[in-house]
């Protein structure tokens, strides 16, 4: 009878919350509790540690990678930050008769209000006889000769200007074709031939250099 009366007397004490909180929790609100500990939208520490990955073939920051291909061209543009436009240029490797890759040219856009509309790099082996420059003619046109700036352990870079009836020849033209001349061969010409298929939606495409 002794200990009944002092348990009566403990629960006389409580408050009234504490009562409630103990005796009316139902195993809905215990379900309820349980869920609550995982709610959607609430950060959890654990997950800002773990990385989730990426796509190992997407292009970082900075590198250089192909955009798009119209014809025999490849739209090549430099990955920036998110939101930031993208400089591209056109490019295009060349191989001679037997297929082997030799040459290749990179052509882009200038500001207006030059003589140029635009330029081109044009890298060729190391053992190019460089006083005999490279020449350049459209579908058996008049020829241009180009001289060749410098060289590095890449090949050697004649940097072009194109006026906007050279260019106007590309955009209407078949093929383009560039003759070099190996040092060790010096009375030795090597042709190779520039696909102009798609020159013009690639040009359309190209970025203006900003220098």
């Amino acid at each position: 009878m002794r200990t009944s009366l002092i348990a009566l007397s403990v629960a006389l004490l409580m408050p009234i919350g504490v009562m409630a909180q103990s005796t009316d929790t139902t195993p809905e609100d215990t379900t309820e509790t349980e869920q609550g500990t995982d709610t959607p939208g609430v950060a959890n520490p654990i997950e800002d540690q773990l990385s989730l990955g990426e796509d190992a073939s997407a292009p970082q920051v900075g590198q250089t990678y192909t955009a798009e291909t119209f014809g025999a061209w490849e739209l090549r543009c430099i990955k920036a930050e998110e939101g930031q436009e993208e400089p591209c240029q056109m490019y295009q490797l060349m191989q001679d008769d037997e297929g082997t890759p030799v040459a290749e040219i990179s052509i882009f856009r200038l500001p207006e209000g030059g003589r140029a509309v635009a330029g081109a790099t044009i890298i060729v082996p190391l053992e190019t006889s460089l006083p005999q420059q490279l020449t350049m003619e459209v579908d058996g046109g008049q020829a241009r000769r180009y001289p060749y700036a410098f060289c590095n352990p890449i090949g050697c870079y004649s940097r072009v200007g194109l006026v906007a009836d050279e260019v106007a020849q590309f955009r209407r033209g078949a093929n383009a074709k560039l003759t070099i001349v190996p040092a060790l061969a010096p009375d030795q010409q090597v042709e190779l031939n520039m696909s102009l298929s798609g020159f013009t939606a690639a040009f359309d495409k190209t970025s203006v250099a900003q220098f």
